[in-house]
């Protein structure tokens, strides 16, 4: 495959799949399994309107349960493949691999290393997932790079056109000996984009991944930005989301123009045990034909989700409950990885 063809496709573009790991006893999830199974469930429903889902099962035994949830819920199990692998949690986001694609439909699974967020919590089998679905042939003949550098595909997003956004705060955290020349060096490499964008600001409280882009800023069609705001002067967000949309309003597209801006409501404050969690409307997933947005019960929710429709317009808006999620600190965007058309030769 000629490298240079390769590029980093934005999510908008058409996919194969979206690919998933259902929550089971033996991960963070155990305490709380049956409610964030409500969302998997209204995952599964939807994204089978749309395209298919693969769905990493730790065993046949998980496999027969999520059948049996998904399709009494109206999922198109025809739409379905289950997978038999073993992993830590179900973030795939960043433990999933992070498709580029060339020149007459190659696909290349590129595969950072998964530290666990920095360490935080246990990733060995999680690390392993990409190399796994691999080797399960879940991809067919595309290519497998392995990157041995500490990279989660919620911390980068795209435009599809060679332009990569990220997030200082994380990075820094992965690769505190780094420069961010050498950093952005690297992920242009791996990444094969253009130029990197850096916010220095923006952050959640409760967010244990220091700052993942997909929970602050997303790219949208037509040099758009959908980003997550906060019009409450008195919550601790405000002076640090205020100064990222000045960030924001500050970057400017290839051709020197600047990007169209879509900011977010604010969701407010869910306070659970004591401890806020991180409701971001950023972090929602773009599929063939729609959005799936995260809904929390909060007042903003069908603001955020007309923004995102306005943000990606001639695509369907589907709200999916989120609120189990953001107990452990995710939403919508972080339990998925989209499959571009290339790995399976279709154009969906």
């Amino acid at each position: 495959m000629s490298q240079h063809t390769l590029r980093l496709p934005a999510e908008w573009e058409n996919q194969s799949a979206v690919l998933i790991a259902w929550p089971h006893a033996d991960t963070d999830w155990a305490d709380r399994l049956a409610a964030v199974e409500t969302t998997y469930v209204a995952l599964a429903a939807a994204v089978t309107r749309f395209e298919d889902l693969i769905i990493v099962v730790a065993d046949a035994a998980l496999r027969a349960h999520a059948e049996a949830a998904i399709g009494a819920a109206g999922a198109d199990l025809a739409r379905v493949r289950f997978v038999e692998l073993p992993y830590d949690d179900t973030w795939l986001r960043d433990s999933g691999p992070i498709t580029l694609v060339g020149d007459g439909g190659k696909a290349q699974l590129t595969d950072f290393r998964f530290t666990g967020w920095g360490g935080k919590f246990g990733a060995e089998q999680d690390d392993a997932l990409v190399a796994g679905l691999v080797e399960a042939g879940v991809f067919g003949n595309a290519a497998h790079r392995r990157i041995d550098w500490a990279l989660e595909g919620g911390g980068i997003e795209s435009d599809g056109e060679g332009t990569v956004l990220t997030t200082w705060r994380c990075l820094v955290q992965r690769h505190p000996d780094e420069s961010r020349e050498a950093m952005s060096q690297t992920l242009a490499d791996g990444l094969h984009a253009s130029r990197v964008l850096w916010l220095d600001y923006g952050y959640l409280e409760g967010d244990d991944t220091d700052a993942h882009i997909d929970t602050l800023a997303r790219f949208a069609p037509g040099h758009g930005i959908v980003f997550q705001a906060c019009d409450d002067a008195s919550d601790p967000h405000h002076d640090e989301l205020t100064r990222m949309g000045a960030e924001l309003a500050a970057l400017r597209t290839v051709d020197g123009q600047p990007y169209t801006l879509h900011p977010l409501p604010w969701a407010q404050p869910i306070i659970d045990e004591g401890r806020r969690l991180a409701a971001s409307y950023a972090n929602y997933l773009i599929v063939n034909g729609a959005v799936l947005v995260p809904a929390y019960g909060d007042a903003a929710d069908d603001e955020a989700a007309r923004i995102i429709g306005v943000a990606h317009p001639g695509r369907e808006i589907v709200q999916v409950p989120c609120r189990p999620l953001i107990w452990q600190n995710g939403s919508l965007h972080c339990i998925t990885m989209q499959l571009p058309a290339a790995l399976s030769g279709r154009t969906a």
